[in-house]
């Protein structure tokens, strides 16, 4: 991955080096990028993870490319780190949200991998950590043993495009999606020959909901493949993003075990249905990431 530039190391005086923090655009949604990444900027972050698609990076519109040039230089003045997420609602289709996905028909699936393609020629272009990924839900009537061959066959598509731009891939468990857990993740990479250009992203909310070993087993299975890391809280009995000490996610925990991988990648604060009080929250977000951080030591 030599044409990536290395991101950063994240020090304090008290810990050392740590996770790189940041926050997602997809918390956003009622700031242009531009102000989002003010508001980023003026709190401390290291890092921004850009949800593609609407309102702040149309990723098919007339001048992506300069304008992804663009954004580049902009990152790079404001020492912010950036990963490239390709969950939006609906940035393929104005009703089914995240659909078409990888298990759909060949010519829906296609859809979803050349949305995966460009997302790797912008990160290529922003120079970002990672571009993270999900499988998406088995579509009706198809059955497990198809929707996974499906799945297998169209990651090996988009780690071709991955590896041919030197960029990283962080495939994402998603509760009830196919790819579920990071051992399915992993079956998954091992499936598709181990490329090095495949890691894994952890959600630590995700793992009270569907990790039977929890966030410390998630995050310790994933080990040296893990490449992208998002932060919130979540209570067991459902998937629904929380503000940070509003659900069971012990932080402290997971923030010590990330410590113990040497992991120094970006870890953002994942929280798509809060862009109304997105200022507020990015503030004590960092503020309680830090003390946890310094805690640890």
């Amino acid at each position: 991955m030599s044409t990536i530039t290395p991101a950063p190391t994240a020090t304090t005086a008290e810990t050392g080096p740590r996770p790189l923090l940041g926050y997602g655009t997809n918390g956003f949604a009622d700031h242009p990028l531009a102000d989002a990444l003010d508001v980023l900027q003026s709190n401390g972050y290291d890092a921004v993870a850009l949800t593609l698609g609407h309102p702040h990076f149309d990723p098919f519109a007339a001048g992506w490319l300069d304008r992804a040039i663009a954004l580049r230089a902009d990152l790079e003045r404001r020492g912010l780190r950036v990963v490239v997420e390709t969950g939006a609602r609906y940035v393929l289709d104005p009703v089914r949200k995240h659909r078409p996905n990888l298990l759909d028909d060949d010519a829906e699936a296609a859809e979803r991998v050349a949305f995966l393609v460009r997302a790797i020629e912008i990160a290529a272009l922003l120079g970002a950590e990672c571009v993270s990924f999900w499988s998406g839900v088995r579509p009706e009537g198809v059955e497990s043993d198809v929707a996974w061959r499906r799945l297998v066959d169209r990651v090996r598509e988009v780690v071709a495009a991955a590896r041919d731009a030197d960029v990283r891939l962080g495939l994402e468990p998603e509760p009830g999606m196919l790819v579920e857990t990071v051992a399915d993740a992993l079956r998954l990479r091992a499936e598709v020959g181990d490329p090095p250009e495949l890691g894994l992203t952890v959600d630590l909310g995700h793992c009270v909901v569907v990790e039977p070993d929890g966030v410390e087993g998630a995050l310790r299975a994933a080990g040296e493949v893990l490449v992208n890391v998002q932060v919130d809280d979540m209570l067991p009995h459902a998937h629904e993003h929380l503000e940070l000490g509003a659900g069971s996610v012990d932080l402290e925990q997971a923030f010590r075990v990330l410590a113990e991988l040497g992991y120094r990648g970006v870890a953002a604060i994942e929280l798509p249905r809060h862009s109304h009080a997105a200022p507020r929250i990015a503030e004590e977000s960092i503020a309680r990431l830090n003390d946890i951080i310094e805690r640890i030591g």
